[in-house]
């Protein structure tokens, strides 16, 4: 099975757009678009009120681990296996990912926050995620049952 979307014909920019108004409908109060050095969206930003106020999150979007995997598919046509290629398809699966949180939140199976955990910012500016990685994640999970 190849990686989701890798056909896409719809540009990186067109998909932040989408995402921006999937955030807004949703109840996003701040947005920012983030860059690489190249000028490519590297991410999107975006605060929202949780249950526990005004909480600010981020939401990377990593291209080169989709051009590695494209590059790597011999059902991806050669043309499509460009970097260019490999950021529209990476806003294109936050995008489909994005959608299928925001109906989880819908229908009240879960909340923002409790979905967005692993990009909330914390006060530092990194992400739980990120604090997570810095050693609060060395600490034993329970085991099924436990």
């Amino acid at each position: 099975m190849s990686l989701l979307n890798y056909s896409t014909t719809i540009k990186e920019a067109k998909t932040v757009g989408e995402v921006t108004q999937i955030l807004v409908k949703n109840g996003a109060r701040q947005i920012m678009s983030e860059f690489d050095d190249e000028g490519n969206a590297s991410g999107i930003s975006f605060s929202v009120e949780t249950g526990m106020g005004l909480r600010g999150f981020a939401l990377p979007v990593n291209a080169v681990p989709v051009a590695l995997i494209m590059k790597r598919d011999p059902k991806v046509p050669n043309r499509l296996k460009t970097i260019e290629q490999a950021h529209n398809v990476a806003w294109r699966i936050i995008k489909d990912w994005l959608e299928a949180q925001m109906a989880l939140i819908a229908t009240g199976m879960v909340t923002i926050d409790q979905v967005m955990l692993p990009y909330m910012r914390s006060v530092d500016g990194g992400t739980f995620y990120d604090r997570y990685l810095e050693g609060y994640g060395t600490q034993p999970a329970l085991g099924a049952g436990e």
